[in-house]
Formats: C-alpha cells, sequence, structure tokens
C-alpha cells in the first residue's frame, strides 16, 4: 500500500502538474484552485489515484482534472447539491457524482462555482455528524425483544 502524500507533497504537485501542463488547462486549474480556497480557506489539498489533484473538508469536496480538451472539476456528493446556476455540464447520469467540464475560453460563474464549494463542504460537515448520530439513536431507540420470532412452518412441495 502506498504511503499517502503530506498536504505540504500535495500543493507541491499540484503546482507542478500546473506548471506541466502548461498551457490554458495549466492556467484554468490555477484559477479553480484559487478560487476553491477563496471560498473555503480551510480546503486541504491531496494527491491521490495515481495523480489527482483532490480538494477536501471533511470529505472530498472536489477533484481538479485535466484533459485535451477540458479541465474537468467533478464533486464527489454533487448529485446532492443545488445548482441554482447549472454549473453541472457532466457526469450527470450518475446518483452521486457531478462535475463541470471547462472548456478552453470559457468564463465561469465565479460566485456560484464558490457557493457550490460552501455547499459541498456544509454537506461533508452535516454527513460527519449524523450518520453516527442517526445510528446511536436507532439502537437506543429500539425496544429489545425478549421473546424470539415464531418460525415459519415448512412449505409442502407439490409432487
Amino acid at each position: 500500500m502506498k504511503k499517502p502524500v503530506s498536504p505540504e507533497e500535495a500543493s507541491a504537485k499540484i503546482d507542478q502538474r500546473i506548471e506541466d501542463l502548461g498551457d490554458w488547462r495549466g492556467a484554468m486549474l490555477a484559477k479553480m484552485r484559487k478560487l476553491i480556497h477563496q471560498a473555503d480557506p480551510e480546503i486541504v489539498e491531496e494527491w491521490k489515484w495515481m495523480g489527482t489533484p483532490i480538494f477536501s473538508h471533511a470529505g472530498i469536496v472536489c477533484t481538479g482534472e485535466s484533459y485535451k480538451s477540458v479541465v474537468k472539476l467533478t464533486f464527489a456528493k454533487g448529485a446532492l447539491l443545488d445548482d441554482p446556476a447549472k454549473l453541472f455540464n457532466s457526469s450527470l447520469e450518475g446518483n452521486i457524482r457531478r462535475a463541470i467540464d471547462i472548456k478552453e475560453g470559457e468564463k465561469v460563474n465565479e460566485p456560484a462555482l464558490k457557493a457550490l464549494i460552501r455547499a459541498a463542504v456544509a454537506l461533508n460537515v452535516e454527513s460527519k455528524s449524523k450518520p453516527k448520530l442517526k445510528a446511536k439513536a436507532k439502537a437506543a431507540a429500539a425496544p429489545k425483544s425478549k421473546t424470539q420470532p415464531k418460525a415459519r412452518p415448512a412449505k409442502k412441495r407439490a409432487r
């Protein structure tokens, strides 16, 4: 198993990826990274899955990938987020993820993107605390049965 990359090392690897791209994709990834940090200064940068920049706060908020014709921000729980500005334009068929594909020359609605980042962080923070509390509350509220359930009689086979 690979040793996890420290946040400092992850940031350095993202810097290197931006520099290596050396074209509009590098500039766009750098711009998206800056907006993500402006939206939530507590975002932690990670480097996973054979070289994917990850932006996390209480779980993955989004990834920042670069392809030949797009820079893609994939939100781990995007399907659960309100998107009134209709930024999501990719991976729309999935049950959980949603993505924003940004092509060369496209402008991004920066206030809407920051709002989406903040909503994703809030969802992560809420999700971290809710499941454990719900499970504990459910277990505490469940009545403890003192009797065994009755066994069903076996069905007769037709001959």
